[in-house]
């Protein structure tokens, strides 16, 4: 059986963010030994499998996804190991499934956060949270929440690397979906 090209990547995208879940989950932390080395590696595998062209897509969906989480992360809502991992996701995914993983990341991520904050007995308190924080950065953009942010102890935070390895899982579905159908 060969492997797609987008088989290819996606699988490795896999195998990255599923290693970055297991520091996330255990230490909260996501390492730059992990990030760094799979950016290189997402952009040099789209250089050998696709040629120039495709190494300057990935390298562009590596800024988008990085991009749009690092705007979460300058609001105080997410970690830097996040933004630095799914910039390496979308280096290794490319253009042809940023999205995907991107849209499929952000329900995962949505519904965690629900069934983290009702198994925490805090459901009411994160909807009124979440309307703080909506008037706060309206008020005041994207700065940093004083109390609501993930340097809190006291916040619920979620290891964010287990919704975007599933993201990753779920694009990889689609894909070998897609594979199968042609």
């Amino acid at each position: 059986m060969v492997l797609s090209q987008e088989s290819i990547y996606v699988s490795v995208s896999v195998i990255c963010a599923g290693i970055a879940s297991v520091y996330d989950f255990r230490y909260r932390r996501i390492p730059n030994l992990l990030t760094g080395p799979a950016i290189l590696f997402g952009l040099l595998l789209h250089l050998v499998l696709g040629g120039p062209a495709q190494l300057g897509m990935a390298a562009l969906a590596g800024l988008i996804a990085g991009g749009i989480f690092l705007v979460f992360y300058i609001a105080g809502g997410m970690g830097a190991g996040d933004v630095k991992l799914m910039t390496a996701v979308g280096c290794v995914v490319g253009m042809s499934e940023v999205k995907n993983v991107m849209v499929s990341t952000v329900l995962i991520g949505a519904a965690f956060a629900v069934v983290m904050a009702v198994r925490h007995g805090r459901l009411r308190q994160t909807i009124t949270n979440i309307a703080r924080l909506v008037r706060h950065h309206g008020s005041e953009g994207l700065t940093s929440h004083p109390e609501l942010n993930v340097g809190n102890s006291n916040t619920l935070r979620l290891p964010y690397a287990l919704p975007i390895a599933a993201g990753c899982l779920v694009t990889f579905y689609l894909v070998s979906v897609q594979g199968l159908s042609r």
